[in-house]
């Protein structure tokens, strides 16, 4: 069962297949994995104590420049674990964390949860993908409603509690969605990275 998985210099953490979304140009329709390593779809959820016992075989853990949670669902559906594993990891280690999110964290929680990032979450990445509520549900498939208009609000607010904040979007949605995209980065007051889309 793959928890951590390495990729160029940051070690990356897959902690649940649960995701909020279901977005057509997900890597995870494609392929089991990503970077050429072993299989991410998980047996079971780990539990905090599988998760360290991973990270604590890790060897050289200063090599990595970030933790980053991100795997083969949305991490924040585990929001508890997570900033768990990420105290943990700050414990042990003087890198930096990352969350790779789709910002979904408030409609899985039903509150507002950008504050529990706080002093844990060094930087965070959030999913944008698209310009408005109805093309984002086209393309992403969301299980909540009003997802798009949460996200924005989320955004807003995590740059209270997080240093780094950025959007992302995937390069195949073409360049006029990308600079609507890029607009609406812009009014948030965060930045947008542009990610190509990888298939494995």
């Amino acid at each position: 069962m793959t928890i951590f998985y390495p990729g160029k210099d940051n070690m990356y953490i897959n902690i649940t297949n649960k995701c909020t979304c279901n977005c057509d140009f997900c890597v995870r329709l494609q392929n089991d994995s990503v970077m050429g390593n072993d299989p991410l779809w998980l047996e079971h959820e780990p539990s905090f104590d599988e998760i360290k016992e991973a990270f604590d075989k890790i060897t050289d853990k200063e090599q990595y420049k970030q933790f980053v949670f991100c795997g083969y669902g949305e991490p924040t559906v585990r929001l508890d674990l997570l900033l768990q594993v990420a105290k943990y990891i700050k414990e042990q280690t003087n890198a930096k964390i990352r969350v790779n999110t789709n910002g979904t964290s408030d409609l899985v929680y039903g509150k507002k949860t950008a504050p529990m990032f706080s002093k844990l979450i060094d930087s965070i990445s959030i999913s944008l993908n698209s310009y408005s509520s109805d093309s984002y549900d086209e393309l992403c498939k969301p299980i909540y409603e009003n997802t798009f208009d949460s996200i924005i609000e989320f955004a807003k607010e995590i740059k209270d509690y997080v240093p780094d904040v950025r959007f992302t979007v995937v390069d195949v949605i073409g360049k006029e969605d990308i600079e609507k995209c890029k607009k609406i980065a812009d009014q948030v007051g965060i930045n947008l990275r542009v990610r190509h889309y990888i298939t494995q």
